[in-house]
């Protein structure tokens, strides 16, 4: 196959680095590197810049030059910088986009540096090696990782009475929503102050939403469907990552999203077709949803000191299967046409180890992939009065969480299975028809 062939193409290129150029000089650049490094997510962008400051002072002829572009802009540049050969020498990648990297030949297998090296595959939280990982070729260093919880408006729910300890033990089901359904309803107040379990409640006037649900959230569902869904017994695909055939079809995802259309036509979460413009932490500030799902990584969003409206985090409901939460983990990739590989490498490998995720940690922005890392990071929110250990024991709970799809064609997917569920909830098809109809169109890519 061509991608094979180009493959060993870049392994051999890979080998001919390692072996025949020092890494100050490896590119015939006098010694003086700059390596572009692009991210995304701006409050992190101090912490890597600590660890650009830190490996310059390492490595004095390297300087890591750090650009932050906000997520859809980033994805979308990068496209099209590397498709015009003008992309960053390195960037963070994410386990749902980095297939098509591979498959295009435009990020570099890094294995070969990773053996010379003897870099330890062991030290990082467990699974995330093998996310970018395939056929004994491996794309990134783990540097993070993630989980969901709920997160609440404090002072919407006590004004309804519901004290935190009610949030700890939720459980969910398809059929009745479980304890889970019955804290939305009383936390959905219409605009004469009752709540959704009073007979008298108005579904057409509403002020404040029980919860707040995510519909733009691709094939995957990683800020809601998909935690539920899982908790359900859907599973995503045949195998993961690099699986081939999708499992969209399956009835229990298909109850997972009626159910979550039974929230609208109750009144307790907002119509998709009248839903704001405004972010789901914007409207749960304004005081018009006080639940919704949030990845670990939105932590300092929500808990700032300075915040006018306070939130906090309890664990996601369990479900027929258990409670469920995906976790994730980016790396760093990267570009296999960079002139600087072993600059590039060194600076990935730098990331990727304890030096750098130390600093990370001790931020308290996101959790470090390496498990001593992560454990500053802790600390440090614990520092700043910060509660959010419940991140950490979903993380560490036996079968409690499960790997976002990976395989190739993975922008594709995404778009046409949030197209299929966004027409089920907007009533032109239901969710089984729609879900089928989706899962036949992906799977038709692998054939």
């Amino acid at each position: 196959m061509n991608r094979i062939t180009l493959g060993a193409a870049a392994l051999a290129l890979s080998l001919t680095a390692l072996t025949g150029c020092t890494s100050s000089d490896d590119s015939g650049s006098g010694g003086a590197v700059t390596l572009d490094y692009w991210l995304w997510d701006d409050n992190q962008k101090a912490s890597y810049q600590a660890c650009a400051d830190a490996f310059h002072t390492a490595n004095p002829d390297i300087t890591v030059k750090i650009t932050q572009t906000a997520w859809a802009q980033y994805w979308q540049n990068l496209t099209t910088q590397l498709a015009a050969g003008d992309a960053p020498d390195v960037w963070t990648d994410q386990a749902s986009y980095y297939p098509q990297f591979v498959t295009s030949n435009q990020i570099l297998d890094i294995q070969p540096f990773v053996d010379r090296d003897k870099v330890d595959l062991s030290q990082y939280q467990a699974g995330l090696a093998d996310l970018y990982a395939k056929d004994g070729k491996r794309y990134g260093l783990p540097k993070d990782w993630d989980t969901m919880a709920l997160v609440y408006n404090t002072t919407q729910l006590k004004a309804q009475g519901i004290a935190p300890a009610e949030l700890e033990n939720l459980t969910w089901n398809p059929s009745d929503g479980g304890t889970f359904e019955q804290l939305i309803a009383k936390a959905t107040v219409d605009e004469k102050g009752r709540n959704g379990l009073d007979p008298a409640f108005d579904k057409s006037k509403i002020k404040t939403y029980g919860f707040l649900p995510e519909w733009a959230d691709g094939s995957q569902g990683q800020n809601g469907w998909g935690n539920l869904a899982v908790s359900n017994g859907f599973e995503f695909l045949d195998k993961n990552p690099w699986g081939t055939r999708y499992k969209y079809d399956d009835p229990k995802l298909a109850a997972t999203i009626d159910w979550f259309k039974s929230l609208i036509a109750k009144g307790y979460a907002p119509p998709l077709d009248k839903a704001s413009t405004l972010s789901r932490d914007a409207l749960l500030s304004a005081g018009k949803g006080a639940i919704t799902f949030a990845g670990s990584w939105m932590i300092n969003s929500y808990l700032a000191a300075d915040a006018k409206v306070k939130f906090a985090f309890a664990p996601l409901p369990t479900g027929p299967q258990g409670r469920k939460t995906a976790i994730n983990g980016l790396s760093d990739a990267i570009n296999a046409g960079t002139e600087h590989q072993e600059q590039a490498w060194k600076w990935v490998k730098f990331l990727g180890s304890a030096d750098c995720q130390n600093i990370v940690g001790g931020n308290g922005v996101v959790f470090p992939a390496i498990t001593a890392a992560g454990d500053k990071a802790l600390a440090a929110h614990k520092a700043k009065g910060q509660n959010v250990q419940v991140f950490v024991d979903e993380a560490k709970a036996p079968g409690g969480t499960f790997f976002l799809p990976v395989s190739e064609h993975g922008n594709e997917i995404s778009q046409l299975v949030q197209d299929g569920i966004q027409s089920a909830v907007l009533g032109q098809s239901d969710s089984a028809t729609a879900l089928k109809k989706a899962n036949d169109q992906v799977n038709a890519l692998f054939k």
